[in-house]
């Protein structure tokens, strides 16, 4: 294999800034959330919710997130942490890699749940908002993995194969598929189709980011069987592989109910907001439907308050007249009398 074709692996994966380590996976992690973040946000005030609730409720998601991906990291590779000869302090060094997404997106499902409820807020809604951006946080935060020269697939001479120089933690030296950036790709692909499917359908209830779910399973399926990392195997296949599966099956599941029970798109997912909140939003992202009502409920006011006014002085000149007209008469009555 010729030394010139192949994606070359970061000789460390943490650079020190005096005391302070800069660690690039976790640098992927954080970029990837601020994404997560704004794109959601976008997506939140086009659907007519106020700016900074997708922020908010993601100080609950993201934390719940980070534990439930890293539970589900040490629960699954137990014996990385607890075995023989290992110390399970290492269970708490997230910097070094390790965050499943399934136990992730599990966890921080909880996490925005109490954010959602303590505003108001149908989850749905909210999920089907963020699906995109988590796709693109995904996609950044896998190469993280590439920081830390690590899940990584089968032995290939391939032009884009990844060069692995570590020998730490078992690693063999050598050129490997680059199961981290198939994955990456993939990623930007689900956030995409989810983007254009939600136009498209208008896909509402939960549906987009359940599109979402189902979507990455697909990938992480074949990508899965490619990496070549020790992981439990159930009648020859890797742990991640069934939970794929069963997800996929799921996520599908619930498209299908969901569509049938509750069709078409909430009309309202944040209480409070006022129609010309929720349309001047639309204008501001670009992403608003063009019913022009929020012009016509101001143009309708402004008549109305115009004729309500005219109505007023006609009543009130009205009345002069008539007061006009019994002072005329009791005036003649007098000079008759005398």
């Amino acid at each position: 294999m010729e030394e010139l074709a192949y994606i070359p692996s970061p000789s460390r994966g943490v650079i020190h800034l005096g005391p302070i380590p800069l660690r690039g996976y976790a640098f992927c992690i954080i970029i990837g959330v601020f994404v997560a973040v704004w794109l959601g946000n976008k997506r939140w005030i086009a659907r007519g919710g106020r700016a900074g609730t997708v922020a908010d409720i993601a100080v609950w998601a993201v934390p719940f997130g980070l534990v439930g991906g890293r539970l589900y990291h040490v629960i699954t590779d137990y014996e990385l942490y607890f075995s023989a000869g290992r110390d399970w302090v290492d269970a708490f060094k997230v910097w070094q890699g390790g965050l499943g997404i399934w136990g992730a997106i599990a966890l921080g499902a909880v996490g925005a749940w109490i954010g959602c409820r303590r505003r108001g807020i149908p989850l749905p809604a909210y999920a089907d908002a963020i699906a995109p951006g988590i796709a693109f946080a995904q996609a950044i935060g896998r190469w993280g993995n590439w920081f830390n020269q690590e899940l990584y697939g089968r032995e290939t001479h391939l032009p884009w194969a990844l060069h692995i120089t570590s020998s730490e933690g078992g690693r063999v030296p050598g050129y490997y598929h680059p199961t981290f950036l198939y994955e990456s790709l993939w990623c930007i692909g689900v956030g995409f189709l989810v983007i254009w499917a939600d136009r498209r359908f208008k896909l509402g209830h939960g549906r987009a980011f359940a599109l979402y779910v189902a979507a990455y399973c697909v990938g992480r399926g074949w990508i899965e069987y490619m990496r070549v990392d020790d992981a439990h195997h159930i009648l020859g296949l890797r742990l991640n592989d069934w939970t794929a599966l069963i997800v996929f099956l799921l996520a599908v599941l619930y498209i299908v109910l969901s569509a049938k029970k509750r069709p078409g798109r909430e009309t309202v997912v944040e209480p409070g907001v006022s129609d010309g909140e929720a349309d001047g939003a639309g204008e501001a992202d670009g992403t608003g439907e063009a019913d022009g009502t929020g012009e016509a409920d101001g143009t309708g006011e402004a008549v109305e308050a115009k004729d309500a006014e005219a109505s007023g002085d006609e009543a009130e000149a009205e009345d002069d007249a008539e007061a006009r007209d019994e002072v005329k008469d009791e005036a003649g009555s007098g000079t008759k009398k005398s």
